[in-house]
């Protein structure tokens, strides 16, 4: 039987519990998780690619560990099923948080089938106590000095702290 190994591509810009609650359930039908970090060049995130590898290392790592799932972070600024061949994943990991995700990521998975039929797309459902949360909010929220700390770990908050106070 060959390994299963599921890519789940996202910005993390920062990572939030909303994708921690995607990444407990992926753990739990996969051998191998790849969190697949986009770069887009034309964006300016909040965080370096090297802070967010090392949020996700930091809080991935011991989920991973404690449900016996290989665990690696990638970063990619191609095509995310061109990051999934490079990763062997035959899975591509996919959160929805309400309906009109789930009519945008269709559409993306759709697309997604056509270019690589070989990867099928797993949809994960947030959970409720997660189903709100967006990393553009967080954002939105420490820019304004708003407490954030009901929607991201501590090392996401200490982060954050650390940015907007140099």
């Amino acid at each position: 039987m060959s390994e299963k190994i599921a890519l789940y591509p996202g910005s993390f810009d920062p990572i939030t519990f909303g994708h921690i609650d995607v990444v407990r359930r992926a753990c739990h039908f996969t051998d191998k998780l790849v969190l697949a970090v986009g770069v887009h060049h034309g964006k300016k995130p909040v965080f370096t690619k090297e802070e967010r590898f090392e949020m996700i290392n930091t809080i991935v790592a011991p989920i991973a560990q404690a449900t016996k799932t290989d665990f690696e972070v990638v970063s990619f600024d191609d095509l995310v099923v061109d990051a999934a061949m490079r990763a062997g994943a035959t899975i591509m990991i996919r959160g929805l948080r309400d309906g009109s995700d789930f009519d945008y990521e269709m559409q993306l998975s759709g697309m997604n089938e056509k270019m690589a039929p070989h990867i099928q797309t797993v949809f994960v459902p947030s959970s409720g106590d997660t189903r709100h949360i967006t990393a553009s909010l967080v954002r939105q929220i420490a820019a304004m000095s708003g407490d954030i700390t009901p929607f991201v770990p501590d090392a996401v908050k200490s982060a954050f702290d650390k940015k907007l106070s140099s």
